[in-house]
């Protein structure tokens, strides 16, 4: 079985020739493109799509490049793009023209406080359908704008990030993080649109193998189907909760998954 891990954020130590855009984002120090390709090959994880992690780079991908460019049959690379810059139509053309880019990352969850309707979200929409790319959508929080941008642009591909929900990043989850999952259901009518099942176990209330996480992730499957739900791990952020083997082996081993739908 081939095994693609839908979104990883390898990152190098905050130093004064990269430094990060937020110093107190991380769990761990560094998790290079060598320790991701480490810890994919103890599990048997194929390839990954590498994310630049915006708390660490904000909009620069430059680290993602050279994370493809070291392994280039293991990583397709993915940019966050900034709906506040008037010229993000310009960096998602140029972004097509960098080996390995796959796709664009556009960030509106509640949780950074950013305004739903600027124009920069609409730009980013139609500029990724130009240029063949699809819109990786982290909306958790903001699911009703989320609906209506991805209806106005129904000639783009969505492929909403994180379960389309605001994941924490320490156990257990609170009670209400499923809070949204009639919206998520509802998000599947939508055919422009698929689904990452990515950081899944950040939202368990128990300890690993975080056996609570998978009525939830049943109907999600439902709704979606197999053929549009991603399996990602979102490896570093979930640090805080699971390590890169307890991450991945829950899926290989849950017993209400045919090899299939697996």
């Amino acid at each position: 079985m081939l095994t693609i891990d839908c979104q990883v954020h390898p990152y190098q130590a905050n130093t004064p020739a990269r430094p990060w855009a937020n110093p107190h984002d991380a769990q761990r120090a560094h998790v290079t493109a060598d320790e991701m390709v480490m810890a994919m090959d103890a599990v048997g994880v194929d390839g990954a799509i590498a994310v630049s992690p915006r708390g660490m780079y904000a909009f620069d991908p430059s680290y993602a490049i050279e994370v493809q460019k070291s392994y280039p049959d293991r990583f397709a690379i993915v940019r966050p793009c900034d709906p506040e810059n008037p010229a993000v139509g310009e960096t998602i053309a140029e972004w097509r023209r960098v080996a390995g880019a796959v796709g664009v990352r556009l960030m509106l969850g509640r949780h950074l406080g950013i305004a739903t309707g600027l124009p920069g979200a609409d730009i980013i929409a139609k500029e990724a359908a130009r240029q063949g790319f699809p819109v990786n959508f982290q909306c958790g929080g903001n699911l009703d704008a989320a609906m209506a941008l991805i209806d106005k642009h129904p000639e783009t591909r969505f492929v909403l990030d994180h379960l389309a929900l605001y994941q924490p990043r320490k156990m257990p989850a609170p009670p209400d993080a499923w809070t949204d999952l009639p919206k998520i259901l509802a998000l599947a009518k939508r055919p422009n649109a698929v689904i990452k099942v990515s950081g899944a176990c950040t939202m368990s209330t128990q300890p690993y193998p975080h056996d609570d996480i998978w009525d939830n992730l049943l109907r999600i499957f439902d709704a979606w189907g197999f053929d549009r739900c991603l399996w990602g791990t979102d490896w570093t952020r979930a640090f805080a909760v699971v390590n890169y083997e307890q991450a991945v082996t829950p899926f290989l081993k849950f017993d209400r998954l045919s090899d299939t739908e697996r």
